[in-house]
């Protein structure tokens, strides 16, 4: 991941959008490019405050909308009462299996999928912008435990 076309994307998308370009988004901006996986608004926030950053909840959360908004992030809901997010800038589009039982959640690709899409929308003469696709279940180091 290149840090420094992460931050002139969003740059950009602040000066477009007449955003204020503050330090405090682009250290959002910077923790989140450090983080692996999926993490929520609270725990980024803790992580920032835990670094001896004086950045607000509030900013945490206003800088990860115009992070989504931008497309440098990923938001999900994967059958929680908050949402999770995930890095995907430079990143190769995914989907997610959602284990219930232990709440790991397995990235994979399909090309199968990926397929099935792009037929639908040409179909449908419908011009697909993101997708999602989540699979609840349970994982196999449960299902062993069973």
């Amino acid at each position: 991941m290149d840090i420094d076309a992460a931050k002139d994307n969003f740059t950009k998308y602040l000066r477009s959008g007449n955003y204020r370009i503050t330090p405090e988004r682009f250290q959002v901006l910077e923790s989140v490019l450090k983080n692996e996986g999926h993490f929520d608004a609270d725990g980024l926030f803790l992580q920032l405050k835990s670094s001896g950053s004086k950045v607000s909840r509030a900013t945490v959360y206003n800088t990860l909308e115009l992070l989504q908004d931008c497309g440098l992030i990923s938001k999900y809901r994967f059958g929680e009462n908050h949402s999770r997010y995930e890095k995907a800038f430079g990143r190769p589009h995914h989907d997610h299996l959602i284990c219930l039982e232990c709440g790991d959640i397995i990235e994979f690709v399909s090309d199968k999928l990926t397929k099935i899409q792009t037929d639908v929308c040409r179909e449908n003469e419908f011009k697909s912008q993101s997708s999602t696709l989540q699979i609840f279940g349970t994982c196999k180091k449960c299902q062993e435990e069973e």
